[in-house]
């Protein structure tokens, strides 16, 4: 249990360089207790997503604050200037600390977030990672994420079954090169091990044989490029990936972003036809890229889901309930993923994309 008593919360947010950030009151009762039944104390929560553009975080802090509301609870949003920005989160949590926050829920931007994060909990934070476990998963107190490993093994297998034993010729257009985090490698592996490509460490991108066999087939990894997650990045990757290998036919993304920026470069180089796009997210973008064919298959999580647990589970704990638990054989909090494609694959469970929309976000 998270206990507070007397401590004194500061009314303005100190300013932060690279960290955008806002309050939200939650719903309550004229006493300020937001009738949480824990003395006449309002539970504060901040939400710390790696930035505040991307339509996956956006819906995130919508689900955090329709969550807050509800449970009448005291809700900052941050967010770093971009992914990656580790030095804008690290702010963002001091903050959290400064003002006495009850916990905190964080998309982490990279192992350079996590002193800070021991330094919350050390306060007596409740820290829950969303989407993006830490490295190590101990960080934080728990996260509730999609299983990225899978929803990469997903759209692999799905890879594989629409090659039927032709070649691959494969571009990986991950998140980064240059800092080490978990959903990246998580996704880029599962696709991989998907394919039935063997992966040496699976707990980094890039370090397996170039060439040799999928499970249907031979293939040749013709690069390794990072998008930073965005349009333009993956644009730019996948220009690279072409100037390197022209006869790309598998093209994997870190995210649907990247996706839509791979597709660009590849009509550009007049290139699309023949080639397999699968991505991760399953926004209501993503979900129509799908629908267009632009993307062949992406694996659907969903970020709603996980800010609104997040933001329940501080709230229930500081109110001297119990700490979530994470599922059956994992070290997190699964909160679900579904592979989506118009193009079912025997034995590989999927939904449509007309079924995908009714419960995409974005």
């Amino acid at each position: 249990m998270i206990q507070r008593i007397g401590r004194r919360r500061a009314v303005l947010l100190a300013a932060a360089t690279a960290v955008t950030s806002m309050a939200v009151s939650g719903c309550g009762d004229s006493s300020g207790d937001g009738g949480s039944g824990d003395g006449g104390k309002t539970v504060a929560v901040s939400l710390i997503t790696k930035n505040s553009t991307n339509p996956f975080f956006v819906t995130m802090q919508q689900g955090a604050k329709k969550a807050a509301e509800a449970e009448g609870v005291k809700l900052t949003l941050a967010a770093g200037k971009e992914d990656g920005d580790e030095a804008g989160q690290v702010q963002a949590i001091e903050d959290a600390i400064a003002r006495g926050d009850e916990g905190i829920l964080i998309t982490p931007n990279g192992p350079g977030v996590n002193p800070a994060i021991k330094k919350a909990r050390d306060a007596g934070l409740y820290v829950i990672a969303l989407d993006t476990p830490p490295d190590p998963a101990n960080t934080v107190d728990i996260t509730f994420a999609t299983d990225n490993f899978k929803a990469g093994e997903l759209i692999g297998k799905w890879t594989a079954s629409q090659l039927a034993g032709k070649p691959a010729t494969i571009a990986l257009l991950d998140l980064f090169n240059d800092k080490v985090v978990s959903v990246d490698y998580n996704r880029d592996q599962g696709f991989l091990t998907g394919m039935g490509i063997d992966t040496a460490d699976k707990k980094k991108n890039g370090d397996e044989a170039k060439t040799g066999s999928y499970s249907g087939g031979t293939y040749t990894i013709a690069c390794n490029e990072p998008t930073n997650g965005a349009e333009d990045g993956g644009r730019t990757a996948m220009e690279n990936c072409l100037t390197k290998n022209p006869n790309i036919n598998v093209v994997y993304t870190i995210n649907e972003p990247a996706a839509v920026g791979a597709h660009k470069a590849l009509q550009a180089a007049g290139k699309t036809q023949g080639v397999l796009v699968v991505s991760v997210d399953g926004g209501c973008d993503g979900v129509k890229q799908v629908k267009d064919g632009v993307i062949g298959a992406t694996s659907q999580q969903y970020p709603l889901k996980m800010a609104e647990l997040g933001v329940q589970a501080i709230k229930k704990i500081a109110t001297g309930g119990e700490k979530p638990k994470a599922s059956d054989g994992l070290d997190f909090f699964d909160t679900g993923v579904a592979l989506v494609t118009d193009k079912a694959a025997s034995g590989i469970e999927s939904i449509t994309s007309a079924d995908a929309a009714q419960r995409c976000w974005g």
